[in-house]
């Protein structure tokens, strides 16, 4: 009874910090989002279930890329625009900063710079065309199997990296936090999901979250000698389209 209130209260942990959706008032404890992240995969299928249902209904009564704008809107809605900003931040810390120092200035810095507008764009842009392109027999299995797999990128960089700045953050919070247990949970999760989905299909997309996710770990070590809470959003952000792209080049 106490391990199912104990995962209860995790599961709205998760729901509350990736999404704007209301949840009921938590005592937070300090360790509550380092326990939570084993049910980030969870957030994920429920986000990519909603926006499948969205698609379902306007599939009748709009065209394909009004559809596919219709649904990237409650996508950015959803999230509070979490991962878009973490992606922006990323892009300008990386690509204005030199040393570590700068790169994490620039990234805790709230205004957006070129680089950042630039990679919000290219992202916001390569989702709308990907999400009309994807073969709509196919449209619901890799809709959920990209949000689930991207929400699971946070797993193995909160387990094998460190933080990038020892100040209190969003990073430091989970950044080698995460429990082998929660990646084993998590990681069985999102697996068994994208396996039910795309079934013969499976093997590719998670090939290519595991290489996406090993990338940005390895980039995000070499450049900082850790992670941050952005470097989670902007490899969330590009584990989502490269399974889309995945999707596209695939079917």
């Amino acid at each position: 009874m106490r391990q199912t209130r104990e995962w209860g209260i995790e599961v709205m942990v998760a729901f509350q910090f990736l999404t704007s959706i209301s949840m009921p008032s938590i005592a937070f404890e300090a360790d509550s989002l380092s326990r939570a992240t084993k049910f980030f995969p969870l957030v994920g299928l429920v986000i990519g279930s909603g926006a499948v249902l969205l698609q379902r209904l306007l599939l009748s009564h709009l065209s394909r890329p009004l559809i596919a704008l219709a649904v990237l809107l409650y996508l950015v809605l959803i999230t509070g625009c979490l991962h878009e900003d973490g992606l922006a931040d990323t892009a300008d810390g990386f690509g204005g900063g030199w040393s570590k120092d700068q790169v994490l200035l620039i990234m805790k810095d709230s205004r957006i710079g070129s680089y950042g507008a630039t990679a919000l764009m290219l992202s916001l842009l390569a989702r709308y065309l990907l999400l009309a392109s994807l073969p709509l027999d196919h449209f619901a299995a890799y809709v959920i199997s990209a949000h689930v797999l991207c929400r699971w990128s946070t797993l193995p960089l909160s387990y094998f990296l460190p933080p990038a700045r020892e100040q209190n953050g969003q990073g430091a919070r989970i950044a080698k936090l995460t429990s082998l247990t929660s990646l084993i949970f998590g990681s069985a999760f999102t697996f068994a999901v994208v396996a039910i989905a795309l079934r013969r299909l499976a093997v590719a997309p998670i090939l290519v979250a595991i290489l996406a996710v090993g990338s940005c770990g390895w980039f995000y070590t070499r450049k900082i000698g850790g992670v941050t809470g952005d470097c989670f959003g902007a490899t969330n952000q590009l584990t989502e389209i490269a399974i889309y792209l995945c999707g596209v080049w695939t079917v």
